[in-house]
């Protein structure tokens, strides 16, 4: 389950498997007695150019403290976890999911707590990344802090 997409990007939906390939941001948080993926992501066309890859031009950071100010109510009438309201964005596993252009690969960075298959799966579905050629890694930038 993914909410909370901005601008440049679309809101998770049973069609969820015809996403175009896409980057962007993640974390798992706590909802209910599970915890589901949240996104913020932007279409390959749309990505910015950063170096040799192609990336998604928000952070963490901002991202975040923009869902945090909306509130526990407005959270969760988005369909957003509203643990995210009392919590600091490294509170919970995170990750980024970018494309080196030279190699034409997607490279999803995470939390080595996300890097489970079951999850994998879903953060491929997610970002449309079903037929692409990916790798998985793990990054310091990417560590639970808590």
């Amino acid at each position: 389950m993914t909410k909370g997409d901005t601008a440049g990007s679309s809101p998770h939906h049973p069609e969820v498997s015809t996403l175009l390939p896409s980057v962007g941001i993640f974390w798992s948080v706590p909802k209910g007695d599970r915890n589901v993926l949240v996104t913020d992501r932007t279409v390959l066309a749309e990505a910015e150019v950063y170096g040799d890859c192609l990336t998604h031009p928000r952070g963490h950071h901002e991202v975040w403290e923009a869902w945090r100010r909306l509130g526990a109510t407005a959270l969760r009438r988005c369909g957003l976890p509203p643990a995210i309201a009392g919590h600091e964005y490294e509170a919970f596993p995170r990750g980024r999911v970018v494309y080196m252009r030279g190699p034409a690969l997607f490279t999803v960075y995470a939390d080595r707590r996300l890097q489970r298959p079951e999850t994998i799966a879903e953060l491929v579905q997610l970002f449309g990344l079903a037929g692409e050629r990916r790798a998985i890694r793990s990054d310091a930038h990417y560590r639970t802090r808590i």
